[in-house]
């Protein structure tokens, strides 16, 4: 049975590729209200979780919930509640901004077209959305991306690696929206990321998976205490050049 203070929660969740165990046994718990981090290095097996959240990917074995629904019974109402950006955003080059929106808007029915001016205004493209989406900059484009995900008003968003890909000034900016939106909306964030820095700027909560399973999660003021997060996840993952590489100055 799922808990009701949960965003996002797992048992037993797993995923086998033939015999290789993608994701093994993940627990895992995401408060509501929280801005999470799920840190682990590439192929650690946070893509494959995502897409067994969001009914992608058929789990081997376990159950997952999102906002209390059960994924393999009531996947749709949960997905109603919830906005996702995986990867890069794909839109119709050939339409602005604004009418890439309003095609996500009519998909998702209901009063999502009504709040088409709304995202642009928080992802802060109100300026640029009469241009067309095939001349946005890459930071641009995950901006309006964003904007896609919001449309629902969910309470659930779900960013997987939403700053790979751009440059270190993009990647600010997108940090930075995050931040605002989570202050601003109360909105439960649950953000994937190879970034040690990027889940200790933007996150509360976070967990370390590393070769599919979980190896620690809780408050970040938690798992930091009495030793440093960037010892834990070097020990946890041999990730030491992703701890590092990424902080300003390294």
């Amino acid at each position: 049975m799922a808990l009701t203070g949960l965003a996002i929660e797992t048992h037993g969740l797993t995923k086998h590729y033939g015999r290789h165990p993608a994701v093994l046994d993940l627990d895992l718990r995401v408060p509501r209200g929280t801005v999470f981090g799920f840190l682990g290095r590439n192929g650690a097996g946070k893509t494959t979780t995502i897409g067994m959240l969001l009914g992608l990917l058929r789990p081997t074995s376990g159950e997952a919930w999102l906002l209390g629904h059960d994924v393999r019974r009531d996947l749709n109402t949960a997905l109603r509640r919830t906005g996702v950006l995986l990867d890069q955003p794909a839109f119709y080059p050939y339409l602005t901004g604004r009418e890439n929106l309003w095609v996500v808007a009519q998909a998702l029915g209901g009063t999502a077209g009504q709040r088409i001016e709304e995202a642009l205004e928080t992802v802060e493209l109100a300026g640029r959305a009469d241009d067309r989406f095939g001349a946005y900059s890459a930071g641009m484009k995950q901006r309006l991306g964003l904007a896609a995900a919001l449309l629902n008003d969910p309470e659930l968003l779900i960013f997987d690696e939403p700053t790979t890909g751009l440059d270190p000034v993009g990647q600010r900016a997108i940090r930075t929206l995050i931040r605002r939106l989570a202050s601003e909306t109360g909105k439960t964030i649950f953000l994937s990321s190879h970034q040690l820095y990027e889940v200790e700027q933007i996150c509360d909560h976070a967990a370390v998976i590393e070769a599919g399973r979980l190896v620690g999660q809780g408050p970040l003021a938690e798992l930091a205490a009495g030793r440093d997060l960037e010892t834990m996840f070097v020990e946890l993952t041999g990730a030491a050049d992703i701890a590092t590489s990424e902080r300003p100055g390294s």
